[in-house]
């Protein structure tokens, strides 16, 4: 009896995993994605199948009436950009209004492009130690964006992450700013450095030449998103995946030419079969 007890524990649990891998991650698209179409976004996204998406942080006066707007629209906000000048003193309280508002959300994960300014790098590393501080009260996580100075690379976000050293603030891996601000290097290289301390990803396509602004929809550059997902895979990610797209400089787009961008991108890693 024991036996069999312990065999249908051990089958649940086998079921359970791969029930979890079955289901996939959750997809959301960065509204910012469609650029000056993005009023366009809210109907278009449940079209192609879309339900989550990533969202500047609202003012505390604007957050009922845009979880009215998603809600109406079947849309789930998974992740809010913060925004904050972090040589500033002020940017600690200004960062834990922002977590307040993602709880009042149910949103888990505030995206923010983290920069010295001009500021001490450790006056700046207190700073976001103290965001942590105030973004757990709030079950949030902070995710620092692939840029310089503090997360250019999979080195420097770990290096990063080392020293502030707190479990609230994470990277957000954009698998193509690695080649845009890096030689010689690639996102799945990268990301094997800093996984351990990736807390959301974009998905972004990128012709994977220094500088270049060159960002077409995913599945169209050279951003090897199979291996990426490999990794995310084995290292068992389970955090948030965002489209985000941002065209080819001056090559402009019409409202049709960025929703069959997206439409694309979203294809794209459906074929993939990670996703929800």
């Amino acid at each position: 009896m024991r036996k069999t007890v312990l065999c249908l524990c051990v089958a649940a649990l086998l079921c359970g995993a791969a029930c979890a891998e079955d289901a996939g991650w959750p997809l959301a698209v960065r509204i910012a994605s469609y650029g000056k179409f993005q009023d366009a976004a809210w109907q278009h996204l449940p079209q192609i199948g879309v339900h989550y998406v990533f969202l500047p942080v609202p003012a505390p006066a604007e957050v009922d009436a845009l979880m009215k707007k998603l809600a109406d629209n079947k849309l789930t906000p998974l992740v809010v950009r913060g925004n904050t000048d972090l040589s500033k003193a002020g940017c600690v309280d200004e960062l834990a209004g922002q977590a307040a508002v993602c709880e009042k959300m149910g949103v888990k994960y505030m995206f923010l492009s983290a920069k010295l300014n001009g500021a001490e790098k450790e006056a700046v590393l207190e700073r976001l130690r103290k965001a942590g501080d105030a973004a757990q009260k709030h079950g949030v996580m902070i995710t620092l964006e692939t840029h310089p100075e503090l997360g250019t690379n999979g080195d420097v976000q770990v290096e990063t992450m080392k020293a502030l050293n707190h479990p609230n603030v994470r990277v957000n891996f954009d698998t193509a700013n690695i080649t845009y601000y890096n030689k010689n290097t690639d996102a799945v290289t990268e990301l094997k450095k800093s996984i351990g301390f990736v807390g959301t990803v974009e998905f972004k396509d990128h012709s994977c030449e220094f500088e270049t602004w060159n960002f077409p929809a995913l599945g169209r550059g050279k951003v090897d998103f199979p291996g990426l997902i490999k990794v995310l895979q084995e290292n068992h990610y389970a955090g948030p995946v965002t489209i985000e797209f941002e065209g080819v400089k001056g090559v402009e787009l019409s409202e049709a030419d960025t929703k069959k961008a997206i439409e694309e991108s979203v294809r794209y890693l459906h074929t993939l079969g990670a996703f929800k």
